[in-house]
């Protein structure tokens, strides 16, 4: 998820944001600002609530199909809001093995819930190093802090 904006809220004052960004402990997250939580059946992937903030009222989510072949780091689905549209990236290679279909109806979980009912895809990934290569909570906050 490419940001496009100087900070969650679009403008130059850093003191403009007025609610704290959630970035949970138990997933990592790339500098795009997708998300991915190991689960027992695979990758669940996201975008983040920085990221979620700074698109703005999400109204259309492309999700990859079931069985698509996805790499690190290429394209994965589409997000657009009100503001714009900005691409999703995979976090993890592997084969989607699910998606979720009820943001088709209600994209606006995609804002309300990211890291919960607003999950896009779940990736099943070979390689666990893909995983531990992501940005680590931490890493993550001082990424969206700078």
């Amino acid at each position: 998820m490419a940001a496009q904006c100087v900070n969650c809220c679009g403008t130059k004052d850093p003191e403009a944001r007025l609610a704290p960004v959630n970035v949970p402990d138990d997933r990592r997250y790339t500098s795009d600002h997708e998300w991915a939580l190991s689960t027992t059946h695979g990758v669940r992937v996201g975008i983040t609530d920085f990221a979620q903030d700074a698109l703005g009222d999400v109204v259309f989510i492309s999700l990859p199909a079931v069985g698509a072949v996805v790499e690190r780091g290429g394209p994965l689905g589409e997000v657009e809001s009100t503001k714009s549209v900005s691409d999703v990236y995979a976090p993890v290679a592997g084969t989607v093995l699910d998606v979720n279909v009820g943001l088709g109806d209600a994209p606006g979980q995609l804002n309300s819930d990211p890291y919960g009912e607003g999950w896009l895809c779940l990736i099943s990934s070979a390689d666990d190093s893909d995983l531990q290569s992501l940005l680590d909570p931490d890493a993550y906050r001082k990424l969206i802090s700078e």
